[in-house]
């Protein structure tokens, strides 16, 4: 009698597959070894690095005014809170380097699920903490901190869902996440909803359930913005903030056209800023700053013919779109570009200024400002636990600096574009086309700063700078569709 050899049965692609073997070793090791780096960068800028913002923050919290919703009203909450903890702004940016350690091992865990090892993630990982884009960046005192995270742990949590070997855990993980970046960034439920809209598409048998958890991410996010916070007494944005870029794309369309306008629609330019001013800032189509930001530009007045303005804006996008389109492509530069544009007209990639702080922290507290009286803002100032190794990560900082190498180390954009050669060519070579919406969070970051973007600032993202380094490990990842996933 001749014995009949069955062939194992692999798991089938609706089902859930039982855990890769390695257990809790892997994530161990990497959310350690992350960690200590992470906290070298943590103690040698104790207690953390700082822009604009971050003194912006402190003055709004322990200023005794009102919140203001232009910034993350969650992580103005999480300021506020650490002032009043040991270590004060410290314990935030500890917490920041902890998040940080957790999501890379996550992230390592779920591309395991795809086939990727250990041994491949777990140097991409800690070399990413060693950087200062992403390990330094982590000590920020920013909104932009937490944002970057979660788009993180919203595409690790989807490549386990389309490896199919997501579990509770994961479903929460991708809940939060998506939560995460419209609470800690107004624009950041652009990011949430392409990247959930994408996933939702690939990822057949629970669709309704990523619809539903991206659909409430943004309905909640959007309800704090419009209800809630007002109802708290927090100041929403000025109309002025708000059609901010609509004034620069009026000007761009009028240093380019000027006969476009008539006299009564130049009338109305006017009440705002000189139309030499409209003019000069319309040139540099690059930044929208030069002309909302000049001395000239009467905010006051912008908001008292705000409906003319968007009048006139409507009506330039109905007449010219090409000019209104050249304006926000320009603006989000970039969101597409590797490469900087000119530094005459301030398109260099905007870098945050190396440590340390200056006294008057970036003009904020200033002589003669509320927060130079104010002694929250000595929370503010360096003083690293480890001063011999400060002038050494200083060094390092600035040696990502180098404009040769700007592409490379600051330029989202690069990332993007090697992330999606990656993904495609594992979608490919795997015959597995819901590997595609791998992609979602970057092309959710692209079209986000590309749609609104003030001026090309690397913060804004970053968040490639994290993922893309992930899915360049899908390329030896390409297996026959028969082999089982390697072990870690």
């Amino acid at each position: 009698m001749t014995a009949t050899l069955t062939p194992p049965r692999l798991p089938s692609a609706s089902a859930p597959a039982s855990a890769p073997a390695g257990g809790l070793r892997l994530p161990l090791l990497v959310g350690g070894a992350v960690q200590a780096v992470l906290l070298l960068w943590w103690a040698s800028f104790y207690p953390g690095l700082t822009s604009y913002d971050s003194a912006v923050y402190v003055q709004e919290v322990t200023g005794g005014g009102a919140w203001h919703s232009d910034h993350s009203v969650l992580y103005n909450a999480l300021v506020w809170l650490a002032l009043r903890l040991p270590g004060r702004l410290a314990a935030l940016t500890l917490a920041q380097t902890v998040l940080a350690s957790a999501t890379l091992a996550y992230t390592c865990v779920a591309m395991r699920a795809l086939g990727c090892r250990g041994r491949w993630t777990a140097p991409i990982a800690v070399l990413l903490a060693a950087t200062a884009p992403v390990g330094a960046f982590t000590v920020f005192i920013w909104k932009d901190v937490p944002f970057t995270l979660c788009s993180v742990l919203v595409f690790a949590a989807s490549a386990r869902l389309l490896a199919r070997r997501a579990g509770r855990a994961d479903w929460w993980v991708l809940g939060a996440a998506l939560l995460g970046l419209g609470l800690f960034r107004n624009n950041g439920l652009g990011v949430a909803l392409v990247a959930g809209l994408v996933l939702t598409a690939a990822l057949t048998g629970r669709r309704l359930r990523v619809a539903l958890l991206t659909l409430a991410a943004v309905a909640v996010s959007l309800l704090g913005q419009l209800v809630l916070y007002p109802a708290l007494g927090i100041t929403p944005p000025s109309v002025s903030s708000v059609n901010s870029l609509n004034y620069h794309d009026l000007a761009v369309a009028y240093a380019a056209q000027p006969g476009l306008y008539t006299p009564a629609d130049t009338a109305v330019l006017a009440q705002v800023a000189p139309l030499e001013q409209w003019a000069r800032g319309g040139a540099n189509c690059y930044v929208s700053d030069q002309l909302v930001l000049a001395a000239g530009f009467d905010r006051a007045a912008a908001e008292r013919v705000n409906d003319r303005l968007l009048e006139l804006w409507l009506r330039t996008l109905a007449q010219r779109p090409d000019l209104v389109l050249n304006a926000r492509i320009c603006r989000g530069h970039i969101a597409w570009s590797p490469f900087p544009g000119p530094p005459e007209k301030m398109a260099h990639t905007w870098i945050a200024a190396p440590p340390p702080a200056p006294a008057d922290l970036y003009g904020v507290a200033a002589p003669g400002t509320p927060l130079a009286a104010n002694p929250y803002r000595q929370a503010l100032y360096s003083h690293p636990l480890l001063p011999l190794l400060r002038p050494v990560a200083a060094f390092w900082y600035n040696t990502f600096r180098v404009p040769q190498l700007n592409w490379l180390c600051y330029r989202g954009a690069t990332w993007c574009y090697l992330g999606y050669a990656a993904i495609a060519w594992y979608g490919r070579r795997r015959r597995m086309p819901a590997a595609y919406a791998l992609a979602g969070v970057l092309i959710g970051f692209q079209l986000s700063v590309l749609v609104a973007n003030p001026a090309p600032l690397y913060r804004y993202l970053v968040g490639p700078l994290f993922i893309a380094p992930f899915c360049l490990a899908l390329i030896p990842a390409v297996r026959r569709p028969d082999q089982p996933v390697p072990k870690a």
